[in-house]
């Protein structure tokens, strides 16, 4: 049978506590279901040339150089974009090339099927959540989808046990929410068992 192959935008190395634990690798996917107003990474929506086509063991060996650093600092490759969690085969596909030593972090919306997430849940680390807003209106006003699936991954992740393994990004979006509007999103959050929280504010340079 034929290897998943995944259209990778980016590979950045020797990242230090910015993408999960220790040194990490980022790699970035191109896609996303998402058509964010200020997004932070078009590249992964662009065509054309702006990406390279890996399968899980071509991408193994360029990842592995690392490895060493992976092991002495509990770190390992963080999967960003775009949306990693459209590629859920694949990422399982580079689990067990790794092995359980390096740790894997998914950068992710959630927005997507249920079945990806409870495909991923078994092979990663972390989960390193950018909810934009738990307000339905306010996510649907910036994203331009509903946030149904999120919510429906995020009830999922609580029965799992899974809440201490996710870091939850919320942030002030100028135009879009308000920090009563993020302190709603904080407590809904910790009412389902979440506990580790990002909170920032994007910077929008306006033309």
């Amino acid at each position: 049978m034929e290897k998943q192959r995944a259209k990778i935008i980016g590979i950045a190395r020797h990242r230090l506590s910015t993408d999960g634990d220790g040194v990490t690798t980022l790699v970035a996917f191109h896609g996303c279901p998402l058509r964010c107003r200020y997004c932070l990474n078009p590249q992964s929506l662009e065509g054309g040339e702006r990406f390279h086509e890996y399968s899980a063991e071509e991408l193994y060996e360029v990842t592995r150089i690392d490895e060493l650093y992976f092991i002495a600092t509990n770190g390992g490759v963080t999967f960003g974009g775009g949306e990693p969690c459209l590629r859920p085969q694949f990422i399982r596909e580079f689990r067990e090339l790794c092995g359980p030593g390096w740790r894997l972090n998914l950068e992710t919306s959630l927005n997507v099927p249920t079945a990806n997430i409870e495909t991923l849940l078994p092979v990663v680390n972390t989960l390193i959540i950018d909810i934009k807003d738990m307000n339905p209106d306010i996510y649907r006003s910036y994203t331009g989808h509903s946030n149904d699936l999120v919510l429906g991954n995020l009830r999922l992740i609580a029965e799992a046990g899974r809440q201490h393994d996710c870091i939850i990004r919320i942030p002030l979006i100028p135009d879009y929410n308000t920090d009563a509007d993020r302190n709603a999103s904080r407590n809904a959050l910790e009412a389902l068992g979440f506990d580790r929280f990002d909170l920032f504010t994007y910077q929008i340079r306006k033309h």
